[in-house]
């Protein structure tokens, strides 16, 4: 396995435990899966995930409402999909 794949699956696995943990907003954890996993432009990301610009653009900045199946197009390239987790007390 080449050392790039290997960080993306880094990436992809302290994005996972972040988004269950509540550490990092979905807005966030997209641009940086955008940003450091693919490379892409706003446009070219969403084009690939058959979404509006401005749609990601509201995602990535946390506004907006995005459908579960908005989301689940934004982070199926990725192996993932939305889900229900449990609430970490503290």
């Amino acid at each position: 396995m080449s050392d790039e794949m290997r960080q993306r699956g880094v990436i992809l696995e302290e994005l996972r435990d972040q988004l269950g943990a509540g550490t990092i907003s979905i807005g966030g954890a997209v641009k940086r899966l955008r940003n450091e996993v693919t490379g892409l432009r706003q446009e070219q990301f969403a084009a690939m995930c058959k979404i509006s610009l401005r749609t990601l653009r509201q995602i990535e900045q946390d506004e907006g409402n995005p459908t579960f199946q908005t989301l689940n197009a934004v982070f199926k390239p990725f192996g993932m999909q939305v889900g229900i987790v449990p609430l970490r007390r503290g």
